[in-house]
């Protein structure tokens, strides 16, 4: 079964939460897609100095602007969308990601592994690694930048039935592009990274984020990968059925093979 599934790679502007949900429409309005995946923090920005900053731009997940724009966008064009925002909660401030559906269903995901300062702004998150139906019931599994380190957040995702990994991103460090290639390989599962370009600057602090957004077929090959600096979004169609399939040869399959017993600490 053919699904359309895209990238979108762009700049936001640290604390400009109107013009990133301008850009984000304005590049995606006219886009013909099953699934999106935007980047981490994609309505925020990302360098942040204080918790008041956060709590600043911190927004309800259900009703907030980033939830209101992509509402009317999955419903306007039939799509399914992932995006990252920094959400509101009684809790506390989460760093999170959104799968909007065009039936106006929002499912939340809170990122599992902060990285550097985010420990100092955010929540751990608490939701655990779930898997969730988007358009045309296809399921995806949601993890969050630093989460990529961890191997066991992408196998547990596929081990629950995740077809698509979907991968919101703000990558400071060189290496993530090229592990998730190998998250795709070892569980025979399509996944797509969707990082932010550009630096983040704010009161004396700079980070340079490296783009090469991707999306990456089942057995680790790179279906298209943008480069460092570019705007935009692309779309390609994959077969998420392929994802299902855990058999490496005649006598080996990637999951009824594991020996779980030998895998104590």
């Amino acid at each position: 079964m053919g699904f359309k599934v895209g990238i979108c790679q762009f700049k936001p502007e640290i604390m400009q939460i109107n013009k990133n949900l301008e850009k984000m429409r304005s590049l995606l309005e006219s886009i013909s897609a099953d699934l999106i995946v935007l980047p981490e923090l994609a309505s925020s920005g990302y360098l942040f100095n204080s918790k008041e900053e956060v709590s600043s731009i911190a927004e309800d997940p259900n009703c907030g602007p980033t939830a209101t724009l992509f509402l009317k966008l999955a419903k306007q064009n039939n799509t399914s969308y992932v995006v990252g925002f920094a959400e509101r909660s009684e809790l506390g401030i989460y760093n999170s990601a959104m799968l909007v559906n065009p039936d106006e269903s929002i499912h939340i995901y809170r990122k599992s592994h902060l990285f550097y300062e985010e420990k100092k702004w955010f929540e751990p998150g608490n939701t655990g690694f779930k898997v969730f139906k988007a358009k045309d019931e296809i399921k995806v599994g949601m993890m969050i930048c630093f989460d990529w380190i961890f191997p066991e957040s992408a196998r547990t995702l596929a081990l629950k039935g995740a077809q698509i990994i979907v991968h919101p991103a703000n990558l400071v460090l060189p290496w993530c592009q090229q592990a998730m290639l190998t998250r795709s390989l070892e569980n025979g599962v399509y996944s797509i990274t969707s990082n932010r370009t550009g630096n983040d600057e704010n009161r004396g602090k700079e980070l340079h984020f490296t783009g090469m957004s991707q999306i990456v077929d089942t057995k680790g090959q790179i279906i298209y990968r943008m480069d460092k600096t570019e705007e935009t979004v692309f779309v390609t169609e994959i077969e998420p059925d392929k994802s299902d399939d855990k058999e490496i040869t005649e006598f080996n399959n990637l999951f009824s093979d594991r020996r779980t017993e030998l895998y104590k600490s």
